[in-house]
């Protein structure tokens, strides 16, 4: 059946080296579940946090649902992840050892069930953020040349 996309979080490559990828699940209520399916959420400035054992979605923006009326949901509440123990462990001995943050990359269905792909990801410094520009311009402008001299012939 295939994935469909919700939202996807494009700063997350501009402000991080993304190491590795982990998909988990997301524990949801039904009005949540309702506003995912029009898309009405914000991955922008959320992250994924480690308390005693469990691995918590913080301040993703799901929009109150309309049609819900006093059964909605806050906003910014945090959300529990559901993911194997044995990855919890991993993602905890890197997170408290070399200094990896957790960043939600996309929010999307599979087989109707929403899943958020998590990234073990380190920070960029500003420098490496021009450096990263840099390379793509010029991969461009070579990319250009190449259209514009396979053209010609």
């Amino acid at each position: 059946m295939g994935e469909k996309l919700i939202c996807q979080n494009r700063k997350a490559f501009h402000n991080y080296f993304i190491e590795e990828t982990v998909q988990a699940g997301v524990s949801l209520l039904g009005s949540e579940v309702k506003s995912l399916r029009e898309g009405k959420v914000n991955l922008g400035d959320s992250y994924g946090d480690i308390k005693k054992g469990e691995v918590f979605l913080v301040d993703a923006h799901i929009s109150p649902y309309p049609q819900a009326n006093r059964l909605n949901h806050e906003p910014l509440r945090t959300r529990k992840l559901l993911l194997h123990k044995k990855e919890i462990k991993r993602l905890i001995g890197k997170v408290e050892q070399r200094g990896y943050t957790l960043i939600p990359l996309k929010l999307y269905f599979v087989a109707g069930r929403v899943k958020v792909d998590l990234a073990l990801a380190k920070g960029k410094k500003l420098f490496d953020k021009r450096e990263t520009l840099k390379k793509k311009t010029m991969e461009r402008e070579i990319e250009r040349g190449r259209k514009g001299f396979d053209g010609d012939r």
